[in-house]
């Protein structure tokens, strides 16, 4: 069988519309699939969200408890983060993101939890300012929390990230939550309570959940943030008792 070769005008029809400028949405799509990669370095695998400490608990032992833990956390992190992700897109400025994140840190219920979402947020952080060079506010507020006077908690840092990349407010809390529910399926991978594919498939089943959660908890002010697990959250406080561990928490 003979193949052709495309012709000279077709290469050059070919390169010309690839040459064609973004658009600005689309551009947009592509900056969200970078922050939700799991390529884009900030750590968040080595963290179980209380997965790990709920398991030796006896609080989890099967798909169907994991499904409800996975409800639970989605629902905690929508009405206790999301008001932080949405706070901080919508004011990106290095004064009032320091005063959110100082509010943040009072409101997080347990040492193990104030921990991972300061980690998370400084290795998040960290990359944005080294990935987004031109965007000097990032660079900023890296010092400020270097220098001790905030904490960088996960949710700020993601908020004000978004507002700088001039991403929508839905998009950006979408795609928070959807990273809350990938690091808890790849935590509950790697605990061998599901295999891959039937973590794929828990993804996809609660999907709907997940947008549920974000279309009730949108654009809530952080005054009505608040804790919706508490059991949860004990559980996830009792991780730095156990006597081995996968995660940090």
């Amino acid at each position: 069988m003979k193949l052709s070769r495309p012709s000279v005008t077709q290469c050059t029809g070919l390169a010309f519309r690839m040459d064609l400028p973004a658009k600005k949405s689309q551009g947009s799509d592509w900056v969200v699939w970078q922050l939700v990669d799991s390529f884009f370095p900030t750590g968040g695998f080595a963290h179980s969200y209380g997965l790990e400490a709920a398991v030796q608990a006896g609080l989890v032992s099967d798909s169907k408890s994991l499904d409800t833990f996975i409800k639970s956390t989605l629902e905690n992190s929508g009405s206790l983060l999301l008001p932080f992700v949405s706070a901080s897109f919508k004011l990106p400025d290095v004064a009032g993101w320091i005063e959110l994140d100082r509010l943040l840190n009072a409101t997080l219920s347990n040492h193990v939890a104030r921990r991972a979402s300061s980690s998370q947020g400084s290795a998040l952080l960290r990359t944005a300012a080294t990935v987004y060079p031109d965007l000097a506010e990032l660079g900023e507020l890296r010092g400020v929390v270097r220098a001790g006077r905030a904490s960088g908690h996960h949710a700020g840092v993601f908020g004000i990230v978004c507002g700088l990349l001039k991403l929508d407010a839905l998009t950006c809390q979408r795609a928070y939550l959807y990273l809350t529910l990938r690091d808890v399926l790849s935590a509950a991978t790697r605990l061998n309570l599901v295999g891959p594919l039937q973590a794929a498939a828990m993804q996809q089943s609660l999907r709907g959940f997940g947008e549920a959660v974000v279309r009730k908890c949108a654009d809530r002010g952080v005054e009505d943030a608040c804790q919706v697990s508490p059991l949860l959250d004990t559980a996830q406080a009792c991780h730095d008792h156990l006597f081995s561990r996968l995660f940090c928490s």
